[in-house]
């Protein structure tokens, strides 16, 4: 069947914005434009949660019940169990699912996730409570982050993938004169799915991470076993279940998405991503388990792993609100982002600005200064901050003044009025010399700060070019009034295949990537080898198959 009118407008839509790159949005990023009553309605659906089985993924013959998640704002464990299976009945039941979904029209495929998207739509608000209550994001981001622009993301990947499935002819009759006769054939062309898939979430992120895979996979006809992390289930749980019931709802085997939950102690990843039957992988997390999951054979393979994100200081008309984003970026979700800065390169000659040349020293204590004041407020700070998701983050963060180089601000808990419990932590600044690169060359992932004094500019760009080369890098931001080192610094991250944001300043801040307009990962670097969304993002799930006969 043909796409109904309304979702061929949402596809439509997306499918135009992808190719103009114009800001588009079809999910508000507002929590009011989904209902004065939401909050309120998700926030007795979160408590009403606690303590039980998680029943509404329907996926039947459970195996066991496991549950680990922990409130980083309570301290409590939320109690929620979850069915849990074998890998052979989970990859099993894929390749049941997979019979009819891989001959599913791409259109009919495109209706139900489409239709997908919009029953989720209705859960963000829950959606949000889970994710505040697993990863430790503020509310505000956990609604927007793991609701509307996760949705956007989802639709980005689905809507790319309609436009490469219906980028050639189904069939056609084939006709090559050859003088007095002709030669004429029936072609078919078909996009084939390669198999089942894999979509392996991290803690930080477990539904804006996990969703472009899962809807990539989804439209090019493939199955997807979404494994979360097992500290942060409940967020893309409420997604999958939205997705299994739009599928029975339209006659399709709900096992063309299915959860797979763990525990710690018993981890199933390496099970599920070795097996031969699974062919297509989505991964998320750390480097060291990203390359293994790179090296496994005879899979297709889609990583974002670790980086070390630079800044880098040259001029500015005025530095304060430079400062004051810097400030902001930093300390959002206590940088427990993949996109977050850390290392700020800054030369040992000073800035300069409209009004001058402002010294090193100078700049650092306004930096300084700046970070101390918003992470200070009481309204502001816990808001930005959020709280620390895992143990191992926030002790990294409580013991960085072993690091190595000077202490210039030492992080500290901060209080939390509406969650006395919550392990919130402002960020460490250290300031280190270009010479201390065994100190910077690494991701130290949560509310730890860098800067660098270096020689000059020059050798900012060198160093921050260094750190994408080898270690990875998803963001650089700089800042500059010159226009020849505006380009330099272009060309140079250009050829370590990392983007730059430029001069900016107000509400609009490094960390922040827009579906439909920005790559998010260019899948040139070592922080990981694919990006969300680029055609290659979908293509890499299905092969074009030609079949001719005589006519």
């Amino acid at each position: 069947m043909p796409l109904s009118n309304e979702y061929r407008s949402i596809i439509d839509s997306a499918v135009g914005a992808i190719s103009s790159r114009q800001f588009f949005a079809q999910y508000p990023e507002h929590p009011k434009a989904y209902g004065e009553e939401a909050p309120g309605k998700a926030l007795e659906a979160f408590n009403a949660l606690q303590g039980e089985k998680y029943t509404a993924l329907a996926q039947d013959g459970a195996e066991g019940w496991i549950g680990e998640e922990t409130s980083p704002y309570t301290g409590k464990a939320l109690g929620i169990t979850y069915p849990t299976f074998s890998t052979e009945t989970l990859v099993n039941r894929a390749n049941n699912a997979f019979k009819t979904w891989k001959n599913v029209s791409v259109d009919d495929r495109a209706e139900v996730l489409v239709a997908s998207l919009e029953a989720i739509k209705h859960h963000f608000h829950l959606i949000a409570q889970a994710t505040q209550h697993t990863t430790g994001q503020a509310y505000m981001m956990s609604f927007q982050a793991s609701g509307p622009h996760s949705n956007d993301r989802a639709l980005e990947a689905l809507a790319l993938g309609y436009q490469e499935l219906t980028r050639f002819p189904g069939s056609l009759i084939w006709e090559k004169p050859m003088g007095p006769a002709s030669v004429v054939l029936h072609k078919q062309f078909k996009p084939v799915p390669k198999g089942v898939g894999l979509v392996i979430g991290c803690s930080t992120f477990p539904v804006w991470n996990s969703v472009p895979g899962l809807y990539a996979s989804l439209i090019t006809g493939n199955p997807v076993i979404v494994k979360p992390h097992p500290k942060s289930v409940l967020p893309i749980a409420v997604v999958v279940a939205e997705i299994r019931k739009v599928l029975t709802a339209a006659g399709y085997d709900p096992n063309v998405v299915q959860l797979a939950v763990d525990g710690s102690s018993k981890l199933i990843t390496k099970e599920l991503a070795e097996h031969a039957d699974v062919k297509v992988i989505d991964y998320t997390g750390s480097s060291s388990f990203g390359n293994y999951i790179e090296a496994l054979p005879n899979k297709v393979v889609f990583t974002e792993k670790a980086g070390v994100n630079s800044v880098i200081i040259d001029s500015a008309h005025d530095l304060k609100p430079v400062l004051q984003n810097l400030s902001f970026a930093v300390s959002l979700y206590s940088g427990q982002m993949c996109t977050a800065p850390q290392n700020i390169f800054i030369p040992a000659t000073g800035v300069k600005t409209a009004e001058g040349v402002v010294s090193y020293e100078e700049v650092v204590n306004a930096f300084k200064d700046a970070v101390a004041g918003l992470t200070g407020h009481p309204k502001a700070g816990p808001g930005t901050l959020g709280a620390i998701q895992s143990d191992a983050t926030y002790n990294r963060a409580k013991n960085s003044g072993s690091l190595g180089g000077k202490v210039l601000l030492a992080g500290v808990d901060v209080a939390n009025a509406e969650y006395p419990e919550a392990r919130v932590y402002a960020p460490s600044i250290i300031e280190v010399d270009a010479k201390d690169a065994s100190v910077y060359e690494k991701e130290l992932f949560g509310p730890i700060v860098l800067i660098i004094k270096t020689r000059d500019t020059n050798q900012s760009v060198e160093l921050a070019k260094r750190m994408a080369k080898e270690h990875g890098a998803i963001t650089c931001a700089a800042y500059t009034t010159d226009a020849d080192i505006a380009a330099h610094i272009f060309e140079e991250m250009e050829s370590v295949f990392t983007p730059v944001s430029l001069n900016l300043t107000g509400n609009i801040w490094v960390n922040q990537h827009a579906a439909f307009s920005d790559f998010h990962v260019t899948g040139g670097n070592p922080a990981g080898n694919a990006s969300f969304t680029n055609p290659e993002y979908v293509n890499k799930r299905f092969v074009w198959v030609g079949h001719r006969s005589v006519q």
